[in-house]
C-alpha cells in the first residue's frame, strides 16, 4: 500500500483551512490532491484534533499486533490439535 506523503497532523491541518470556506475543488488543486482523497480525508479525520490523531494511529498499532497474536496462537492450536487427533 502506497505511503501518504502527509502526516496526520498535515492532513488535519489541511482540513481545517478548507473549513474556513475554501471551494472543494480549488482546495484540493492547491494542495495536490483528488477531491476522492479530500473526502476519505474528511470522513476519517473530520473533527479530530492532532492528539485525537496520534492516539487512533497507536491504537491501530496496538490492534495490527494483537491480530497479529491471536493468528499465531490459533494457528499454534490448529498444528497441537492436528497432531493430537493423529493414530500413533
Amino acid at each position: 500500500m502506497k505511503r501518504s506523503k502527509f502526516t496526520e497532523e498535515q492532513i488535519i491541518g489541511i482540513l481545517r483551512e478548507q473549513d474556513a470556506g475554501a471551494k472543494t475543488a480549488e482546495f484540493c488543486r492547491r494542495h495536490g490532491i483528488g477531491s476522492a482523497t479530500f473526502y476519505a480525508w474528511k470522513a476519517k479525520f473530520g473533527g479530530m484534533e492532532v492528539s485525537d490523531a496520534k492516539r487512533l494511529k497507536a491504537l491501530e498499532d496496538e490492534n495490527a499486533r494483537l491480530k497479529r497474536l491471536l493468528a499465531e496462537s490459533l494457528l499454534d492450536q490448529a498444528a497441537l490439535k492436528d497432531l493430537l487427533s493423529r493414530k500413533w
